[in-house]
């Protein structure tokens, strides 16, 4: 299938943005830089909003809020891509999952998949209903992409979306356990006493996750991340044989999109991210992605070495150092941008989320300070 000559990649100008070009191997003078969770718990704007919003989930199929979520940290910060403000266990509800945010908690299910025939039983729900049921998840998409445009005009600079999924090891890990765990222990028992039921969860986990990155890429999306948020629990043996095949397979749908004539792309750029995961970030790396994403556990100079200069890499900031004082932050945003050197190219992030006490205003100016660094 084809994108439409109207997304963004093209009428918007986004294949020629930072963030693209840099994941597609071509530095720019300037380091793109974007934060995960950016849409961010730290902004007093966000919260004014979610307290009227009603639940995480309803806010996530909300167009209008959504989409207002997801915009606010480009206004304020100036970063040079939007996170699509969502949630990875959304394709599961709109798969027909009975699944609540619980605040303080995170995601808990009425009926988690424990046994050969749970899964059997889920696993009979058509993923194609996550397009089906996408609407307003795709108006969001939409209306974001729109405002994009009009801050990329004022900008001078195309600000491209990111659409994203949870990697299916880290959506089995919560349906397995009914909710969030320490150890993903029943999950990582399911791999060796089930190996099928493991294997047919996964793979179609992965079917409703290439869904929802179709979903966002169709309806404006210019680049797309994998978020495999629990894969470095896993032993790399375990990681290669049970999960691996599932996470290329959630990134093939968007492989297989066709984009617009006049794109100087052979596809959309597509980003595997996990936490914890330096000792598989090759495997992680060698299903055909564009982008790395480093934790602050491992420098980027070791995790080029491990993945090689054909992917680009992006991190790696450890969130913690945004609460230390200015000449501690500013030498280690230093040490990272000069080891992204080491890479093809580098996208600036931390090494995971943006912690909920961040102030702003650290945020607005380590964006400033990653684009006005420049090589010596």
């Amino acid at each position: 299938m084809s994108l439409a000559a109207s997304h963004p990649l093209r009428a918007h100008g986004t294949s020629s943005s930072r963030l693209v070009r840099a994941l597609m191997g071509t530095r720019p003078e300037v380091v793109p830089v974007w934060f995960m969770r950016q849409a961010g718990r730290s902004l007093p704007e966000y919260r004014r909003l979610r307290a009227r919003a009603g639940s995480m989930l309803d806010a996530c199929l909300d167009p209008d809020l959504a989409s207002e979520i997801t915009l606010q940290p480009v206004r304020r910060h100036g970063v040079d891509a939007a996170i699509f403000f969502s949630d990875i266990v959304v394709p599961l509800l709109l798969a027909g999952i009975e699944v609540e945010i619980v605040p303080g908690r995170g995601p808990v299910f009425a009926r988690p998949l424990r046994t050969g025939a749970d899964i059997a039983a889920a696993t009979r729900i058509d993923p194609a209903l996550v397009l089906e049921r996408g609407e307003r998840v795709a108006d969001a998409v939409a209306r974001t992409t729109g405002e994009l445009a009009a801050l990329s005009h004022e900008r001078g600079e195309s600000i491209p979306l990111i659409g994203f999924a949870g990697a299916p090891f880290t959506l089995a890990a919560y349906l397995v356990e009914g909710g969030p765990s320490k150890d993903h222990l029943a999950a990582r028992r399911l791999i060796h006493e089930d190996p099928v039921a493991w294997r047919s969860l996964v793979e179609w986990l992965a079917a409703l996750a290439g869904a929802f990155l179709v979903l966002q890429v169709r309806a404006g999306a210019s680049a797309v991340q994998l978020f495999d948020s629990w894969a470095g629990g896993l032993a790399p043996a375990d990681y290669r044989r049970a999960v691996l095949p599932a996470s290329a397979a959630a990134l093939d749908p968007v492989r297989a999109l066709r984009v617009p004539d006049g794109v100087e792309l052979e596809h959309v750029p597509l980003v595997h991210f996990g936490v914890g995961t330096g000792e598989i970030l090759a495997d992680m790396a060698s299903i055909g992605v564009d982008g790395i994403g480093v934790d602050h556990r491992v420098s980027l100079r070791d995790a080029v070495a491990r993945v090689g200069r054909e992917v680009t890499v992006q991190g790696n900031l450890d969130p913690a150092l945004l609460a230390a004082p200015e000449p501690v932050l500013d030498a280690a945003v230093g040490s990272i941008l000069a080891d992204g050197l080491a890479a093809r190219a580098h996208v600036f992030n931390l090494g995971h989320g943006v912690p909920k006490e961040t102030d702003p205003a650290v945020l607005t100016r380590l964006v400033r300070t990653v684009h006005e660094w420049r090589a010596v």
